[in-house]
């Protein structure tokens, strides 16, 4: 018999995701790194950035997986963590409006915003950024930090800022944002990134707002990027362009990110929505 499940189609500001509940469906004879490309094919499949994961954890409430829409598995993502909250407590695996949720990143804890029993924003305290260039990682690098380091990319050179949010990123401060979908797979898989690494480009508006285009890492340009807003501001501010609170502009909405000051961690708000409820027979 062909492996048939229901899912749930979600997405945070147009990053969206196939968020499939793994506690009360059997998939462990699935191989989602083969799986989810079949599964986020717009023309053949349901199409999504990526497929989420929810199961159960040892060590935190729940647990995520996710996988991008060319098979591979990255540590985290802000995007898909709203989503992923909000699926658990509307569809009741979990009661609590706080609770931890076990990643490859380590363990996040979403902050549910709750009226009327409806979610309507999703609070992500994200962790201390990593800036150690042999933790994000970053190759032939022994500083403490790689801020505003020149990379040559088709005989131009641009500026980046290395930060991790559990997964890599390199932060690059435009005048202007233009196309870049030859730019960011170039950044994407240049040797500086041994595990390859998401590219942000940002356009700064004030001290308190920014403009923010992503290629991500397994899943190309898409329309938001949690982790990439997260680790913009903080690229921001390590480049004194950026206050603590800043408000980030991405193609599919807007996100509010603060870097707090007393115990480093980063904080992401914004919403997750959903699309439609359905099942598939692989």
């Amino acid at each position: 018999m062909k492996p048939k499940f229901t899912f749930t189609k979600m997405h945070g500001l147009g990053n969206d995701f196939i968020v499939i509940d793994g506690i009360h469906q059997r998939l462990e004879d699935l191989d989602f790194s083969k799986v989810a490309p079949v599964l986020c094919d717009r023309h053949f499949g349901i199409g999504a950035d990526g497929v989420i994961l929810v199961l159960n954890s040892a060590t935190s409430d729940l647990k995520m997986r996710i996988f991008n829409a060319d098979g591979s598995e990255p540590e985290m993502c802000g995007n898909g963590v709203r989503c992923f909250a909000r699926f658990v407590y509307e569809n009741k695996l979990i009661e609590k409006e706080i609770f931890s949720v076990e990643t490859l990143a380590g363990p996040i804890v979403p902050a549910l915003v709750v009226q009327n029993g409806i979610v309507q924003a999703i609070e992500v305290d994200m962790g201390k950024p990593i800036l150690a260039p042999a933790e994000i990682p970053v190759a032939e690098f022994s500083t403490n930090h790689v801020i505003n380091e020149p990379i040559t990319i088709q005989n131009e050179i641009f500026n980046f800022t290395a930060v991790s949010m559990g997964n890599p990123h390199a932060v690059i401060f435009v005048d202007h944002l233009g196309p870049i979908n030859e730019i960011g797979p170039a950044i994407e898989t240049h040797p500086y990134f041994p595990n390859k690494t998401n590219v942000e480009f940002i356009q700064v508006l004030s001290r308190q707002e920014i403009v923010l285009k992503v290629w991500e890492r397994g899943a190309g340009e898409t329309l938001a990027c949690g982790t990439g807003a997260c680790a913009s501001v903080v690229a921001g501010i390590l480049n004194q362009l950026l206050d603590r609170k800043v408000r980030v502009h991405l193609p599919g909405g807007d996100l509010n990110i603060e870097w707090q000051q007393t115990d480093e961690h980063v904080i992401m708000t914004g919403i997750a929505d959903v699309v439609y409820t359905g099942e598939i027979i692989l």
